[in-house]
């Protein structure tokens, strides 16, 4: 019994359950409190379905047989009230969170965020970061215990940017921006995924997320800024070309302003692509829409 009760549990240390930041946390405490005050009605439900079927029995002939039964105030009460304060409760709490959890809202912090702008390809992940000067394929790096904005778009069909363990899931779609703010309340390594069917590579869509000390992050950005490879306008047309499960890739050097030349490319007309650095147009997702397309978590949206 103790070896199958353990094999029971082995599975619930899903990623979601077992958050490692923040916003993760605050994620698992609503999922917790949403079941326990749905599980008020269902287990009641699931008991009398039981006892019912076991008291009305045909071959019961001590049970009592109303044939023409049908109204009880208790009972009325009962079934209406409950569930009525259960939804106004939820209701409360949704509302809350919904506002707390934005993805676009930038986490209580002394520290300075990370700034990593995410681009969505067929079938792969193009993450730059702007004030380091470096990009990476299905790779990324952070110190743990400091803010990450990352900024989100695609550069083809629409996709969703997850990383299960730190919180939010978040849209990425071609002409737009999204945000969402993490971080990662203890070093590790999380695993980023589409969540977001885009076709024939979709199950090979994923990427690694290390977080580490400050230190260890620094050695990892020289690491990268030794790669002899560049990203400029052309290496990123060759990285567009779809490919299924596609390695680990470092960019030592990036094209300023790409991730806003890979927006534009969707706003303005090709002969009028190379707009002036810090005047590239930029498509604002509105609010409400945003508060549609990201899962009840923290921070960051479109923008």
């Amino acid at each position: 019994m103790p070896s199958a009760t353990a094999l029971l549990l082995s599975g619930c240390n899903m990623a979601l359950l077992d958050p490692k930041g923040e916003v993760g946390m605050q994620q698992k405490s609503l999922i917790l409190t949403a079941t326990w005050l749905m599980l008020i009605v269902v287990i009641p439900v699931i008991i009398m379905t039981f006892v019912f079927a076991w008291k009305y029995r045909a071959s019961n002939k001590n049970a009592t047989y109303s044939p023409n039964w049908s109204h009880s105030n208790k009972i009325e009460f009962v079934v209406w009230t409950v569930p009525l304060i259960i939804i106004l409760i939820l209701g409360t709490i949704t509302w809350k969170t919904t506002h707390s959890l934005d993805p676009r809202t930038p986490l209580a912090s002394k520290e300075k965020p990370l700034v990593i702008e995410v681009v969505s390809l067929n079938w792969k992940w193009l993450f730059i970061y702007p004030e380091q000067g470096i990009a990476t394929v299905n790779e990324i790096s952070f110190p743990a215990n400091v803010p990450i904005e990352f900024k989100v778009t695609s550069g083809s069909v629409m996709n969703s940017f997850f990383i299960p363990q730190l919180g939010s899931q978040i849209y990425a779609m071609a002409g737009m921006q999204n945000r969402v703010h993490l971080i990662a309340n203890e070093e590790g390594a999380y695993k980023g995924i589409s969540a977001n069917y885009s076709g024939a590579g979709f199950s090979g869509m994923k990427f690694m997320a290390y977080a580490t000390s400050m230190e260890k992050f620094g050695e990892w950005v020289s690491k990268v800024k030794q790669s002899p490879k560049a990203m400029q306008l052309a290496d990123y047309d060759e990285l567009t070309k779809p490919t299924q499960n596609n390695p680990v890739e470092y960019f030592g050097a990036v094209k300023p302003a790409l991730y806003q030349d890979i927006i534009n490319r969707f706003m303005v007309p090709a002969n009028q692509q190379a707009a002036p650095e810090g005047h590239g147009m930029q498509q604002e997702m509105p609010h409400d829409m945003e508060q549609d397309m990201h899962m009840p978590s923290h921070s960051g949206s479109g923008e």
